[in-house]
Formats: C-alpha cells, sequence, structure tokens
C-alpha cells in the first residue's frame, strides 16, 4: 500500500535516459477511451521520446567525450531495463526546463504544497515552493512536522542555448535553498493532530518572527479512530468549508469526516461512514459538490459518499482486483476520477457510469494503461488540463500522461527503439523509491515528488 514506511531499496541515486544495450522487452497492452484535444494533434516526437545524447556535450567534442566516458546511445526506460556494473544513470538536462533534487534530514513519505502569496499561473524563473510534510525518521521521537520553502529553483541551462541576453531571474549559476521550520511529534499513531501553520509559513519572509512554544502545538487532537491506525486524509476544498473540514479513513475500513466550529474548537462525526471490507487507502472532496466525497480501499473498490445523508455509500464500483492505493478527482472536469492500484495499473472513470453498477451494468474505465508493473504510489491531474494526469510508481519513476493523443501518424510511433510504450505516455522520470507528487498549481506544469532521497522539482519539456 502507497502510504505504508518506506522500505530499504537498492535505489539509485542518479539518473540517465540513455543506453545502447537492446534489451528484450515484454508486451504490455493499454485500452484508452476517446479524449477530445482541443489543440487537434499539436505535438511533436520530442515530447515523447526522451532521446540520447551526452547530455548537452557539444557533438564535436564527441571523441574528447567518449575518452573520458563511455557514454551510452540508446534509449534508457529506468521500468524497463536494470544498470550494469559500473553504469550510474545522469538526466538529460535538455529533457527539462526545471530540475532539482534536495535532501532533507529524514525522508517525507507524505507532503503537500501551501499556496503562497506570489501569485498564479507563474512563469517566470527562479521558482519558489512552500509546503509541509511529515518525516519517517529511524526513531518515533525523531519525528516531526517540516514546514518548508523550496527557492532558487533556477531554470535548466541548455549547453546549445545561444542567446546570449537571458534575463537575471533566468540565471541558473545558483543552487536552490531549502529552509525549514521543524515541529516535534514524537509520534502520531492513531490521532489526528491539527497545527496552524500561518506563523511558521510567515517566518521565512520575515525576519525576526518569533515561533513560540504554543505554536508547535497541536491546535486540536481528534482521537476519533481509537487505536486503529489510518492512512487516508483530505480537506475540504471549498469555501463554505473555510473553517475547516477533514475526512479521515482508517484500517478498519471506517471513514470519519470532522469539523471546525466558530471558536476554532473541532468536532469529529461519532458515527463513522462504514462500506469497505478492507483498509481506506484514499480519500477525495468532490471539487465541485461541496458535500461528496470518494473514498478508495484495500477491497479493490471505489465509493461515493454524500456526508449530508446516512454514513452508507451512494455509489460502489470494483476497479481493481488488488488494492486500490489512490485517487485523484480532476478538478477542471468534475466528473473524471483516476485511481491507481497494487498491480501497477492505473485508470480514468467516468463517475456518470457509476450508476451503472447499482444496476448490475458492468462499469469500465475510460482509459487504462498497465504500463507501470509495480504498486502505483501517487497519482493526479494536472490542475488545469483535463486530459494530463502524473502518475508516480514503486518501480521508481514518475511518468506524465496526455489521454488526448492518439496514434495517428509517423512521429508519434516512433519510441525510440523502446517497444510498447502507449502513445499517451509523454514522459518518464527517474526517482528512487518516489512516494507522493503533486502539481504546484500556482506555477503551470511544476511537479514536486517525495522519496526516500528527498525531494524533486521538476518541469519538463512535455509539459
Amino acid at each position: 500500500m502507497s502510504k505504508r514506511a518506506a522500505e530499504d531499496t537498492d535505489a539509485v541515486a542518479r539518473k540517465n535516459l540513455t543506453r545502447d544495450e537492446e534489451v528484450e522487452e515484454p508486451t504490455y497492452p493499454a485500452e484508452m477511451g476517446e479524449f477530445e484535444d482541443q489543440y487537434e494533434d499539436e505535438f511533436s516526437d520530442e515530447d515523447e521520446v526522451l532521446e540520447a545524447g551526452a547530455d548537452g556535450e557539444d557533438p564535436g567534442e564527441e571523441d574528447v567525450a567518449e575518452d573520458a566516458m563511455d557514454m551510452d546511445k540508446g534509449v534508457f526506460m529506468p521500468s524497463r531495463h536494470k544498470l550494469q556494473k559500473d553504469e550510474i544513470l545522469e538526466p538529460d538536462s535538455s529533457a527539462y526546463h526545471m530540475l532539482h533534487r534536495m535532501n532533507s534530514e529524514w525522508p517525507c513519505l507524505s507532503f503537500d504544497i501551501l499556496n503562497d502569496d506570489l501569485g498564479d499561473a507563474r512563469q517566470s524563473y527562479p521558482h519558489t515552493v512552500y509546503m509541509v510534510g511529515g518525516t519517517q525518521a529511524a526513531r518515533a521521537k525523531d519525528n516531526k512536522i517540516m514546514v518548508m520553502k523550496l527557492s532558487g529553483l533556477h531554470k535548466e541551462r541548455q549547453n546549445n542555448d545561444d542567446d546570449e541576453e537571458e534575463d537575471d531571474d533566468s540565471d541558473t549559476e545558483d543552487e536552490p535553498i531549502l529552509e525549514s521550520r521543524a515541529i516535534p511529534t514524537n509520534s502520531t499513531t492513531n490521532q489526528l493532530h491539527i497545527w496552524d501553520l500561518s506563523l511558521h509559513y510567515r517566518s521565512f519572509d520575515n525576519p525576526g518572527t518569533v515561533l513560540t512554544p504554543a505554536s508547535k502545538k497541536p491546535a486540536a487532537t481528534l482521537t476519533m479512530h481509537g487505536r486503529t491506525e489510518g492512512y487516508a486524509i483530505d480537506w475540504s476544498p471549498h469555501v463554505k468549508d473555510s473553517m475547516g473540514k477533514i475526512a479521515t479513513g482508517d484500517n478498519d475500513g471506517r471513514i470519519f469526516v470532522s469539523t471546525r466550529k466558530e471558536g476554532g474548537s473541532w468536532a469529529a462525526d461519532k458515527t463513522p461512514f462504514r462500506g469497505h471490507s478492507g483498509s481506506v487507502e484514499e480519500i477525495q472532496w468532490s471539487p465541485s459538490e461541496r458535500n461528496v466525497f470518494c473514498s478508495a480501499s484495500s477491497d479493490g473498490t471505489v465509493k461515493i459518499w454524500d456526508a449530508r445523508s446516512s454514513k452508507q455509500h451512494q455509489l460502489s464500483v470494483g476497479v481493481s482486483s488488488s488494492d486500490v492505493n489512490v485517487a485523484s478527482w480532476c478538478r477542471s472536469v468534475d466528473y473524471l476520477l483516476a485511481t491507481g492500484a497494487d498491480d501497477g495499473v492505473w485508470g480514468v472513470w467516468d463517475l456518470r457510469t457509476f450508476s451503472n453498477a447499482a444496476v448490475g451494468k458492468p462499469v469500465q474505465a475510460t482509459a487504462s494503461f498497465n504500463f507501470h508493473q509495480q504498486p502505483i504510489t501517487s497519482v493526479e491531474f494536472h490542475p488545469t488540463e483535463d486530459s494530463v494526469v502524473a502518475v508516480a510508481c514503486a518501480d521508481n519513476t514518475i511518468t506524465q500522461w496526455d489521454m488526448s493523443v492518439e496514434l495517428d501518424d509517423e512521429e508519434s510511433r516512433d519510441t525510440g527503439g523502446v517497444a510498447d510504450v502507449p502513445p499517451q505516455l509523454m514522459f518518464v522520470h527517474h526517482m528512487p523509491d518516489v512516494k507522493e507528487l503533486h502539481w504546484q498549481r500556482q506555477a503551470p506544469s511544476v511537479v514536486v515528488a517525495t522519496g526516500a532521497e528527498g525531494f524533486n522539482v521538476f518541469k519538463t519539456i512535455s509539459a
């Protein structure tokens, strides 16, 4: 399941997209439905294939580069190929508009991006990201809530860039900066702690801000889950719930909704929502219906609930024969839901068809892909593009997909010699033991991800 503690892996610390050995590829068929592309077929082969090269070396220096290191010439697919002895992976910088990797004291297996006051639809560099995460320390007493500011996220310098008039704010010489404020937690097992992080957030940009002892204590602690662990949680995104409303799920299949009252106190449901026969792995509030949320479970189902009605689900559909680890509700088209499962299959579902299950009719995914062969650990729709989805997998990759792409011309058939690559697959990013990803909604197409080796922040050429 996607949100458990990290396991030991032989993860590789560096990345590459190139290799010259031919590797026998297994067959991975993909099924998909129809997505309308408002831009028709305006995409190029460079958006589909991460081509080989000497990481931006001048072709005229090829002999010198090969003397220094034997550089491979083929496409390397991290989820398909394995490194040989003495081989390392390095990223092809020409495939990224931005790529940064940063370490924290302890890995954070889950995190979220904080909205900031720097504006929306930001395009200029360097970028800045504020976020919060919980650590997975070696000892429970060392765990912390980390409030972080990532700044100085510069654009990738391209060696073949002939533009000598690059603006100062696009300079790529400086290293990015990771600042953090820690809140000790010791252990939060079986309890829901709620903190007010406003003072920690403001302290990054207001020198002299004093973090009082009170600011490091939870504003509320809820114990409705008793002795049962839980991994699913989601805040309501609706303005009318700005006081605060949270849905949480646990390993006994129970879901509680907690609401903040006037004066700052919190109240949790005394009676949980029941219906799952396995652990609740994911909860997502509807982006358009204030009282509607969905849940995904290890029992292989996705259920739709109405918080105003009885504690029974309104709709239920079996979406996988394995655990359903993660789900994402599309913000721009509110009847689309993406799911990712333990068997490596992820798909997109049209919620308008879920009612068929109530009358015994089959419900099929609008699009389903089995490209990944290990558990899906995170999935998220692009905040503004309804056909674009980012997927994280236990095979140490993050993939970006565009369901509107069709295999209808020669360019889209060119996969750089790698067989069985769906045309909807736009990009493969290597990240050891990746656990969770999010789009930065205020900086279009920027992805932030966390794993056993820290954080990756990147924007690809296909975004």
